[in-house]
């Protein structure tokens, strides 16, 4: 964030002193004023985060690169997981810059209407002086197609927050794939061509005097100062043509030149900071959209305890790593939205199937459960679903990586899940039930709080599977379990001998988070733990927290979190 922040102050100061001080812009300057360097400076920032901010969405390419361990270190991985953190600030940052540059050309087109420069034409956008800044502005292509972004990222910008992100996600989806017209309009908008440089420079050295003939005579008789110009230029000066020049003169400081200033209009250079990122990324949709045109075939469909839905699912050639997510496509729910699910089971070398747990919560979920689930009751399963009911076509896209593959690659690693945020830990356990010897990992600390009893259901087996190989396998200690309540309501209902080693590991109320890192450091002195978390944002507010409090032991608490809105 430090370096980016740098990379974009330095961007607007060199742009604002190179238009503020340089020759070729001296008589626009002249007639814009601060407006122009505002201007230009601004739309250097935009230019630089609208390349950016497609970057952070090229979620194969980050995928591909986390999964370069000989050559991505861990630390440049945990970076790379912060992408929707920097997509946001690239975001935030365009329509910070966006109002600074709409704000600055509003004031130049009041000066090209205030300003009108009749004696260089070729500078002027104004048809003639005091001209209406609103034609200016609508009548012009930058101003036109300047509009028409504004109101696109006016759309983009409101439709991304929270409230109405996680209220109707189609809003938030359909505005933003606006976007490409956004970037259509950019480069549309660099072309208009409107401000102008002074391309002779060398002949006509900004704010000389222009001399008529090449006589030289003396002009001490006018001015009392010994400056040679010509006769004609005397009676000029006089007559209060020159009264602007008068003090260069006296000073001795005034270039005389005999030819008239040629303006250019400037090359547009928008399409050089942004072409190959939005070529990048249209690439990799594309690689994308190939990858998912064919359905997978589900094999199951089981409901859960608190409208909990689990699909097994089989795709040919589909591979992925522990803790990795996919994103869902129903055409028959929506043809346009989809929506990312942590993959709770992969795909190994004995069997292909993968799975995702899904929780009904909006209609989206409500719709496809409703069209896998009907005439199924809770806690049944259907194997499989397209002998009793025609199958609706799912289509899915990645995988793509997450912090959460990283708990394998730590000696000591603590995962700590809310609720059904549990999901991304799933594939985890799942993967160190068939084997977990061959993993860097040697102690895992499991944190589970949910609110109602019965939703520990949802993966109550795989920890039951998970304890016992570790004790027939003498490693008992390999695996900590604390499972938290957070109500009290409904404690005994845990069904009994089944999950008798769960039962003993139910606690009543939220974590002691204090005492917990002070024993997990206390027994990895000098070591790094990775801290992993899933869940609500106050239990990732106290975690962070408990990760930068510094401790007597030597121990460092890496904070990692899984975040999909």
């Amino acid at each position: 964030m430090f370096s980016w922040l740098s990379l974009n102050a330095w961007l607007f100061w060199k742009t604002f002193t190179l238009y503020y001080s340089s020759p070729q812009y001296y008589y626009l300057h002249q007639m814009l004023g601060l407006g122009l360097c505002i201007s230009r400076a601004s739309a250097c920032v935009l230019n630089l985060n609208c390349s950016l901010v497609l970057l952070p969405m090229c979620r194969t390419l980050l995928a591909a690169l986390r999964g370069k361990r000989k050559v991505v270190s861990r630390k440049t991985r945990r970076l790379l997981d912060k992408y929707k953190s920097f997509h946001a600030a690239c975001g935030i940052a365009i329509c910070v810059f966006t109002a600074i540059h709409v704000g600055a050309h509003v004031i130049n087109a009041v000066n090209f209407s205030t300003n009108y420069n009749s004696e260089y034409t070729a500078l002027n956008v104004a048809r003639y002086k005091n001209e209406d800044p609103r034609n200016i502005i609508f009548t012009t292509v930058p101003g036109v197609t300047g509009f028409l972004m504004v109101l696109i990222l006016f759309l983009m910008s409101t439709a991304s927050t929270a409230p109405i992100r996680t209220s109707n996600y189609d809003i938030f989806l359909h505005t933003h794939n606006l976007f490409f017209i956004f970037y259509l309009l950019l480069l549309v908008h660099a072309s208009g061509r409107v401000l102008k440089y002074q391309t002779n420079v060398q002949d006509h050295p900004p704010g000389c005097l222009r001399l008529n003939v090449s006589t030289v005579e003396d002009y001490g008789s006018v001015t009392g100062v010994n400056v040679g110009v010509p006769l004609n230029i005397v009676s000029e000066i006089t007559s209060g043509l020159f009264h602007a020049h008068e003090e260069l003169l006296i000073n001795n400081t005034m270039k005389i030149c005999t030819k008239e200033p040629t303006f250019h209009p400037h090359f547009p250079q928008t399409w050089m900071w942004i072409s190959a990122p939005l070529c990048l990324y249209c690439t990799e949709r594309l690689y994308r959209y190939f990858r998912s045109t064919k359905p997978v075939s589900i094999t199951s469909v089981t409901l859960h305890p608190c409208d909990v839905i689990e699909i097994r699912m089989i795709k040919e050639n589909f591979t992925a790593r522990p803790g990795q997510y996919v994103v869902l496509h129903c055409p028959k729910v929506s043809a346009l939205e989809n929506h990312p699910f942590t993959l709770t089971m992969c795909p190994t070398e004995t069997k292909a199937t993968f799975a995702v747990h899904m929780k009904v919560v909006g209609d989206w979920t409500e719709r496809l459960c409703s069209l896998l689930t009907s005439q199924c009751s809770q806690g049944s399963e259907i194997l499989p679903i397209f002998q009793q009911r025609k199958n609706p076509k799912v289509y899915i896209d990645g995988p793509f990586g997450s912090p959460s593959e990283e708990a394998l690659n730590y000696e000591v690693s603590l995962c700590v899940a809310g609720g059904i945020g549990v999901t991304p830990f799933a594939s985890i356990l799942n993967q160190l039930l068939d084997s977990w010897r061959e993993y860097k990992l040697q102690r895992l600390y499991f944190i589970w709080i949910c609110r109602d009893v019965q939703a520990f259901l949802w993966f109550a087996d795989l920890l039951c599977a998970l304890h016992k190989k570790l004790w027939q396998e003498n490693r008992p200690d390999y695996m900590n379990i604390h499972l938290h309540l957070s109500e009290t309501e409904g404690m005994q209902k845990i069904i009994g001998e089944k999950y008798q080693a769960l039962n003993s590991r139910l606690i009543t109320g939220r974590p002691r988070w204090k005492l917990l890192f002070d024993e997990i450091a206390k027994s990895n002195r000098q070591k790094s733990v990775g801290v992993f978390c899933c869940g609500p944002k106050g239990l990732s507010k106290d975690l962070h927290k408990m990760c930068n409090r510094p401790n007597r032991y030597g121990t460092r608490f890496e904070y990692n979190k899984e975040s999909f809105s």
